[in-house]
């Protein structure tokens, strides 16, 4: 078992990115993991450090840690630290490991709103329909008609 120290730790936040800086940082540390520079039994930095040595927030750093848990990256051990796991569960691309964390993070947000996932997936679905609609109104060519319906909630909010 190896302590990797925060001083050792490399990461620097891309501010080009789209991507927030804590799924930056937990696709960064999954990626070490995968080429096995991080290895089973390994304890990653205390949160603290890690954030003070990269001069990120604590809750970013930590954010990072319990995404990477809930997939199976890493175990905290109440007291001793973050260790990446034995049985550690790679997933199929980078992307699809980004998209899986960014659902994870939206379905636990309309969860404690109170939504059931069957209620967040059509509104999901409302919403991208209505960004599509958006989309197909700023492409409009001259001469092309879009059909709108507007439902009795919509027609309320627009004063209709």
């Amino acid at each position: 078992m190896t302590v990797i120290s925060a001083d050792d730790f490399t990461f620097e936040p891309d501010a080009e990115s789209t991507s927030p800086i804590w799924l930056q940082l937990r696709k960064h540390i999954a990626r070490l993991i995968s080429m096995g520079r991080l290895k089973p039994g390994d304890q990653l930095p205390k949160i603290r450090e890690l954030a003070v040595a990269l001069s990120i927030n604590f809750n970013t750093v930590n954010k990072s840690y319990l995404s990477l848990a809930s997939d199976g990256y890493v175990k905290s051990v109440r007291g001793k630290g973050v260790f990446v796991s034995d049985a550690v569960s790679i997933g199929a691309n980078d992307e699809h490991e980004e998209v899986t964390a960014l659902l994870k993070e939206c379905l636990r947000a309309c969860k404690e709103l109170g939504l059931s996932y069957d209620d967040t997936l059509n509104q999901m679905r409302l919403y991208v329909q209505k960004l599509k609609m958006e989309e197909a109104r700023a492409r409009m060519v001259p001469g092309t008609n879009i059909i709108e319906f507007v439902l009795p909630e919509d027609a309320e909010e627009k004063g209709a």
